[in-house]
């Protein structure tokens, strides 16, 4: 666990290691969520970044009774 201080602009580093483990580069965005009390901080994906991310899931379903009308 790396611990890290916030500056007076209110700006924190994220650890060296932390940053080559999750591939965080320059420039890359972040959601910033209050979770039960922890911050969190989402990476957000641009959405082509994604095609083919379900390939293969199963889309067969079972529906409820009263869809099938």
């Amino acid at each position: 666990m790396s611990a890290v201080t916030v500056s007076s602009k209110y700006q924190v580093v994220i650890p060296e290691e932390i940053r080559k483990e999750m591939h965080i580069k320059p420039g890359q965005k972040f959601e910033v969520i209050i979770f039960e009390g922890c911050l969190e901080l989402v990476p957000i994906k641009d959405v082509r970044s994604l095609r083919g991310s379900l390939r293969g899931i199963d889309t067969a379903i079972i529906r409820e009774k009263e869809d099938l009308v």
